[in-house]
């Protein structure tokens, strides 16, 4: 049931409102994950969207849900591109950058913290975090917030209403793709 994990996970992405959100979707055998991510992929790819399988551990699926346009956007930065050269990431190419992702993950018991630059999270806050260890935030929400608890507020609540606004229409029937918002 993938179409859920979307609706419930990626709304801001699906609506356009974020470059990216992230999740872990536990999935039965006979559920064939790579059916399920090939269709949603060729379902969205118009709109935009393009579903990546991160890793995959234990019927475990890290699922990494993204606008590629707004994500190379995002790498095109010159601040973005010298923070991430600091981990291996020597190329600014979206496709490149989510196969470095992959082998950071591969290697990483938890998440390599520049993962916050690929979902969008402001620089600022990525290392700050990095810089603090996960403590002294302004405030939390979706990302711990160093930078501009103002901004990070009203971005949290922008997410939520958007999470509220498609749970609310995928309950009246409205599947996935009519509620993709178009890039």
């Amino acid at each position: 049931m993938l179409e859920r994990y979307l609706i419930e996970h990626c709304s801001p992405t699906l609506a356009s409102v974020k470059t990216a959100n992230l999740f872990t979707w536990s999935f039965a055998p006979e559920e064939m994950p790579e059916q399920q991510v090939r269709y949603w992929n060729q379902e969205l790819q118009a709109r935009g969207i393009s579903l990546v399988v991160l890793r995959v551990q234990n019927q475990k699926a890290l699922m990494y849900v993204c606008r590629k346009q707004r994500l190379q956007e995002r790498l095109d930065d010159q601040e973005v591109q010298n923070f991430l050269g600091k981990y291996g990431y020597v190329q600014k190419d979206a496709d490149y950058a989510l196969q470095r992702l992959k082998e950071r993950l591969a290697k990483a018991e938890g998440f390599p913290h520049e993962i916050g630059v690929f979902l969008d999270y402001p620089l600022e806050d990525v290392i700050g975090f990095i810089r603090n260890r996960g403590s002294g935030f302004c405030c939390l929400g979706c990302w711990k917030a160093y930078s501009n608890a103002e901004a990070a507020e009203k971005t949290f609540a922008l997410y939520r209403k958007c999470r509220e606004v498609y749970l609310n229409c995928y309950g009246k029937g409205f599947d996935v793709a009519r509620l993709t918002v178009a890039a």
